[in-house]
């Protein structure tokens, strides 16, 4: 190589510029060496420099003492037999001369090392190897320095000037290379020298500088390198290898830091890692391990993949602070951000009270307590308190642990694991000021978190323990206990105003991702996302945030990228809302109540669960009726059937859904006669889905109500409650009741009434009439349930038994022959084909042309729900599709039973509607089941040849006209022999009861019992002139409510004429049903 300077010499000899002269000149002596052949004479390798060393009890024979290494170094092994367990941390790296790179385990400080009869303090590094070597400890340069060595390497000596002290040490000959097998000796800190090399490592190809990421000031080596390193960041098979790769690192245990300027992983050193006990984990989940050698456990979802699980693990170690495994993890939330305060009432009086006895068990776990909460510097002693609180010890739940019930099914429960400490702070409670600061509402919250496919519930840990007190205040908190009296500097539980406390802290704390990306309800946060990145990267800003801020979370109650959990009671997934089957267990089991206090712990917690419970109060009135003052306990058949029915109800709970705020409202109302009740639900892709139910009980007043004021209370009821959902959005109403649809347009309505209209007007609702069957296939269709089988009822309700004789072949009711060749024919359903596509994507035979098209535009009414095929009809409802087999039986049973009525075909086929089923050939088959009916032959209809015409009387308000007669006597049943018939004008709603006697007692009774406090107090009633009509008592009754009386002309029935139809179609059902005339 030739010197800079000299160059332009040789340039010049060379091109011949420079002339050459002859002379003399003197040179140096090195120069002269140089060309006499007088250096020195080379030698060989004279061995390793080793020395004999005592530390503590244990004589090392082989120390080598190495120049090149940065660091006095100690295999991991070493110190563990010289009895070294705590190491000080480290953040150096040590890279060997093969340039493999080690973290070590520690540091030792000031290890007296004797050599010779002298001590030398040393610190040295700890390092984990394969196997211990034969010389255990490298002597550095930090050592030679500080024993003054000097070492000849000539002469094979080694001298250690200590002060005045002066060593000397022969070196032997005979020494061997350095005998760790599979390392070469030249250590140094990386983390030092790295700074000075990391110019020379200058990459020419651009995409190794992409891939390796080597950044200079200013950027990338190039513009090239630049865009490679960018496409390489959007692609997504380069993420993937990334996090594979990182996670084949963390399963072999091979994953060394990359970067040693980011202390990232420096804090899961395995060991600090704390010890804790893994416990059996519910399925879907498992544990994952953010240290070495399974230390700092999580809980994560076990379905994930490889990928996802390397991308999981990856965020989580970068918040080691956020994630709490010991009470000293805990650093607590800056006062800036929140303090708690306990402001007393004016003129309040200090309490202080004297410790309680306990057993040894009890009092054992609060000496642990204690002594762990002074030394995490929770609590601190102090003996001049004006308030002094007494302990109290109670059972504590522990994580998550899966149990077997009695059906060996597996359920996830918080089982008992010990006992926690509290402390009584009911007498500081009463004398403080309450802090009102609002918790969310749970139904709210729950709607937001469902239908999400990833989440991540999160715990704080001993989340009160992480807000400080007021110093002012903390005396307040003084408890007393058996070894003392103190005080707390951070929030127990127990006190009236924490909750609020810590639910505004962790309000301001996650205010910009509330209701966004996560829920908070106190210490249970629950993070959501609608796939795994955008789940992982809010659980990224949730955690950031928890660091930020010096919230700490409890690793054992925090479950990660799983699919569904428990929160606050309910479990919450993609599906939706459901009930917490843990919970459930434990009530299924429980033995009827017996007592008050019973009975109301059954209800309330059995109420928790009320919106997945239809009629809930209707089921639930014989137990609250024991619940009232001066009212005698017992537990009757009726209320152990409530308590049964209940927990059925529970067991089978259905899954409501969150609403969908683009689409109208549907709510289902219904009342009874002591009860009201309504269902909330969307419909979408055609099904409706229940939202939430709803009921209450109806008072002593109530009960007296009419039938349309009842509904029309079931209505505002629903309102009243759904109103967070409804105001704002489109509501269809449902109700089997029509007269409901008349009375929003009402003008002189009673005033109840129309006060209770007026409530509805601020919502854009509709009303459509729907019977009380159809409400009950929509209902079957929301909650998607089988039906349960109904019992044995051996009782006769009818007054005449039959006896069973051969019938002859003619005689029998059978299905028209048209439905008997179908199924003569096929074998099989008339919609067999219809259920194959439906369930299995099955065509049918010749399957093209119209034939084809015609069957998928018909197949869009249908709806399969195994094992029953429904069918969307021109009003709107799902009706259960029939088989031919069923059809005589339903025929019979909606016109030839008792309770039928023999009518025609269009009524016959009406109420087969109202029952929920269909066919395709109903009118057909009516009729020909009615040609074929016995009774109906042989009687009938009833003769109007001799009637006079009749006149409609037209009214425009429903039940204010009444028509009132009496029919018989017929022959004797139960004691009686006349009916009294009362019929509406304009609903044509009847009303009849059976009485022995035909005398004004029996109209008294109708109009006190029935009339009135059903339909209200009417305008007028008409009547024929009969005595029992026609009477004081009855005149003096209609007079005191102010109702008009008139009466028909004898032979003259236009006034009078609905009731003589009403009359006239009882005479027709009574003759067909008894067969009498």
């Amino acid at each position: 190589m030739i010197i800079p300077s000299l160059r332009k010499y040789m340039k010049s000899i060379l091109t011949s510029n420079l002339s050459l002269e002859e002379g003399v000149m003197l040179i140096t002596e090195d120069c002269s060496l140089a060309l006499q052949n007088k250096t020195p004479e080379k030698l060989d390798d004279p061995g390793s420099f080793v020395l004999s060393c005592q530390i503590g009890g244990t004589i090392f024979k082989r120390c080598l003492c190495d120049l090149g290494s940065s660091v006095n170094l100690m295999p991991y092994t070493v110190a563990k037999r010289l009895g070294i367990t705590s190491f000080r941390p480290t953040k150096i790296q040590l890279v060997f001369a093969d340039r493999s790179v080690r973290r070590p385990i520690g540091i030792v400080s000031d290890v007296q090392v004797m050599i010779g009869k002298c001590f030398i303090p040393a610190d040295f590094v700890v390092l984990e190897l394969d196997q211990e070597p034969r010389d255990p400890l490298i002597l550095g340069r930090p050592f030679l320095a500080t024993a003054g060595a000097i070492i000849d390497v000539k002469g094979g000596k080694i001298d250690l000037h200590l002060g005045d002290l002066v060593m000397k040490f022969q070196i032997d000959k005979t020494l061997e290379k350095p005998t760790i097998d599979g390392f070469s000796f030249l250590v140094d800190n990386l983390s030092e020298v790295s700074e000075g090399v990391y110019e020379e490592l200058i990459m020419d190809d651009p995409l190794e500088v992409a891939l390796t990421r080597v950044e200079k000031e200013g950027g990338y080596f190039s513009r090239e390198a630049r865009d490679i390193a960018k496409s390489l960041d959007n692609a997504e098979t380069y993420k993937n290898l990334v996090a594979y790769v990182g996670l084949e690192e963390e399963v072999m245990g091979t994953n060394a830091s990359r970067d040693a300027s980011k202390p990232s992983k420096e804090p899961w050193s395995e060991l600090s890692a704390p010890k804790v006990e893994l416990k059996e984990l519910p399925v879907g989940l498992r544990y994952a391990f953010l240290g070495p050698n399974n230390t700092y456990p999580v809980i994560i979802n076990s379905n994930l993949s490889n990928v996802e699980t390397a991308l999981l693990l990856c965020e989580l170690r970068k918040h080691r602070k956020a994630l709490g495994y010991t009470l000293e993890d805990i650093t607590g939330i800056s006062p800036e951000l929140c303090m708690h305060r306990i402001h007393l009432e004016d003129e309040s009086k200090s309490s202080i009270e004297h410790q309680r006895r306990l057993n040894p068990n009890l009092k054992d776990v609060v000496k642990k307590e204690i002594m762990k909460l002074l030394e995490a510097g929770v609590i601190y002693p102090i003996s001049d308190s004006t308030w002094v609180s007494p302990v109290h010890v109670v059972p504590k739940k522990g994580g998550v642990t899966v149990i077997r019930n009695e059906n060996e099914e597996l359920i996830p429960t918080r089982t008992i694991t010990g006992h926690r400490m509290c402390i009584d702070y009911r007498k500081l409670n009463a004398a403080t000021r309450k802090d009102h600061f609002p918790l969310p509402f749970i139904d709210q919250m729950l709607e937001r978190l469902a239908n999400h496919p990833y989440y991540c519930f999160l715990d704080g840990y001993s989340g009160f323990f992480q807000i400080p007190i007021h110093p002012d205040d903390q005396e307040k908190t003084t408890f007393t206990c058996p070894y003392g009296t103190f005080a707390y500097r951070r929030m127990p539980f127990g006190l009236c105003n924490a909750p609020a406390t810590f639910q505004r802290c962790m309000m301001s704390i996650f205010t910009d991702y509330i209701e966004d990306i996560m829920e908070v309800f106190m210490d249970d946060f629950s993070v959501y996302g609608t796939s795994f990145d955008v789940c992982l990267s809010n659980l990224s800003k949730v955690l950031k945030r928890c660091e930020e801020k010096h919230l700490v979370l409890n690793w054992e109650k925090c479950h990660f990228m799983v699919r569904d959990g428990i929160v606050l009671g309910h479990r919450i997934s993609e599906r939706g809302i459901e009930v917490d089957k843990a919970k459930i267990e434990v009530m299924v089991n429980l033995e009827p109540p017996k007592n008050v206090k019973g009975v109301r712990s059954f209800l309330g917690h059995a109420g928790f669960y009320r919106r997945f419970i239809k009629d809930f109060s209707k089921i639930a009135r014989p137990l609250t009726q024991l619940l009232c003052k001066e009212v005698a306990f017992e537990f009757s058949g009726e209320c152990l059937a409530a308590f049964k029915k209940i927990k059925e109800a529970l067991i089978s709970a259905p899954i409501v859904q969150s609403p969908d705020w683009e689409l109208p409202f549907e709510i289902m109302c219904d009342a009874s006669d002591y009860a009201v009740g309504a269902v909330l639900g969307q419909r979408k892709e055609k099904k409706l889905h229940v939202i939430y139910y709803a009921s209450r009980t109806l008072d002593e007043a109530q009960c007296n109500y009419a039938t349309t004021e009842k509904e029309l209370l079931a209505i505002v009821f629903a309102f009243e409650k759904f109103r967070s959902y409804l105001v704002g959005s489109k509501v269809i109403v449902h109700t089997d009741h029509a007269a409901l649809k008349y009375l929003l347009s009402k003008k002189d309505a009673k005033p109840r009434l129309i006060r209770w209209i007026l409530l509805l007007q601020e919502f854009d609702l509709k009303i459509i009439d729907r019977k009380g069957a159809e409400n009950g296939v929509a209902d079957h269709l929301s909650r998607m349930r089988i039906e349960e089988s109904i019992p044995i009822d051996d009782s006769l309700p009818e007054e005449t038994v039959y006896a069973v004789s051969a019938v002859p072949m003619s005689r029998k009711e059978t299905p028209p022959k048209a439905t008997t060749e179908r199924r003569n024919a096929f074998g099989a359903p008339w919609y067999r084909h219809i259920a194959n596509y439906l369930a299995a994507d099955i065509e049918p035979p010749n399957f093209y042309g119209y034939k084809k098209k015609k069957f998928l535009k018909d197949i869009r009414f249908y709806f399969w729900d195994e094992p029953y095929l429904y069918k969307k009809c021109q009003d709107g409802l799902f009706r259960k599709c029939v088989p031919e087999e069923e059809i005589a039986g339903i025929l019979h049973g909606c016109h030839g039973s008792a309770y039928a009525g023999h009518f025609a075909t269009f009524k016959t086929v009406s109420k087969v509607l109202q029952a929920g089923f269909w066919w395709p050939t109903m009118f057909k088959d009516a009729q020909a089941f009615i040609s074929r009916c016995d009774a109906c032959q042989r009687m009938g209809n009833i003769s109007k040849r001799n009637e006079m015409p009749q006149n409609f009387i037209l009214e425009v308000e429903v039940f204010d006209v009444w028509g009132i007669d009496f029919m018989g006597p017929f022959p004797t049943s139960f004691g009686d022999q006349y009916i009294l018939v009362a019929v509406d004008y304009v609903s044509k709603w009847v009303e009849a009861i059976a009485a022995p006697t035909n005398d004004s007692s029996v109209v008294i009774k109708m109009f006190k019992s029935i009339i009135f406090p059903r339909f209200g107090v009417p305008r007028v009633v008409i009547s024929d002139g009969g005595s029992h009509f026609i009477n004081r008592i009855f005149a003096n009754l209609l007079k005191k409510y102010g109702v008009r009386h008139k009466v028909a002309s004898p032979y003259h029935p236009q006034t009078s004429g609905q009731v003589e139809i009403s009359n006239r179609e009882l005479k027709s059902i009574l003759q067909k049903t008894t067969g009498k005339k």
